[in-house]
């Protein structure tokens, strides 16, 4: 249950880094709302799940599906540049992640 509010958590952390991205400074009052709103829930998550998983993967999965996340969305939503590059790097992210959590199944 943990890794799916983990998981849960780091979708929010996507919604309001882009809600962050559309207050325009927290001068829209909708998506700033939103902003409070995602983050509060996503850090509550992250605390919750925190509490039975170890911080280093827990850590990790949690900013790299909100970066990757992010990413992808200001991609396909928000105009940003699509490269060979920043898509390499969000399989990396991704990889990096999994390679974390793989690493740490022993223990």
């Amino acid at each position: 249950m943990a890794w799916l509010v983990l998981i849960l958590s780091g979708v929010l952390e996507a919604g309001w880094a882009v809600s962050l991205k559309l207050s325009e400074g927290f001068s829209r009052l909708l998506p700033s709302l939103t902003f409070l709103v995602l983050s509060a829930g996503s850090f509550v998550g992250l605390a919750w799940a925190m509490r039975s998983l170890p911080v280093g993967p827990a850590y990790a999965v949690w900013t790299g599906i909100g970066a990757a996340l992010t990413a992808v969305i200001g991609m396909v939503w928000l105009g940003d540049a699509v490269s060979v590059v920043k898509i390499l790097s969000i399989v990396l992210i991704i990889s990096g992640v999994l390679g974390l959590n793989l690493a740490g199944v022993g223990h």
